[in-house]
């Protein structure tokens, strides 16, 4: 079993209305949040933050309160799945740039919380996009 920390990459309109981000993963292309191994001297909310820069090209700021955990199966190509536990953290998107490490890797969206969970394949992710509350940070 190995841990991730994941980017909840957010935003709320003049309404009130929050949207979640989503990028395609590069091999599978499938709708995933931004996620990644842990880094030397780093937090697990700074290396989510990292992460969602690096994938989604997006900057902001955290709680550094982890809002809950996913699991999922990481796919080798030549060796036996590996058992995954994501700790997700919230980013509040204060700006967004066209330049950034993985672009051209990745398509990158903005979806309503409710669509957002129905694209991703985790269950437990689902839930925790669908039930993601900004107000009660």
């Amino acid at each position: 079993m190995r841990t991730q920390f994941a980017a909840l990459c957010y935003r709320v309109n003049k309404k009130g209305k929050h949207k979640i981000l989503l990028v395609t993963s590069r091999r599978s292309g499938r709708w995933i949040i931004p996620k990644g191994w842990p880094m030397n001297g780093q937090t697990p909310a700074a290396a989510a933050v990292q992460e969602a820069w690096e994938e989604a090209g997006v900057r902001g700021t955290t709680t550094g309160q982890c809002l809950g955990l996913y699991s999922y199966q990481k796919r080798h190509r030549r060796a036996a799945p590996l058992p995954i536990v994501v700790m997700v953290y919230p980013l509040a998107v204060t700006e967004m740039e066209d330049d950034f490490p993985e672009q051209g890797q990745r398509e990158r969206k903005w979806f309503s919380p409710k669509k957002a969970a129905g694209k991703v394949q985790e269950p437990e992710l689902a839930r925790i996009l669908q039930e993601f509350c900004p107000a009660a940070l």
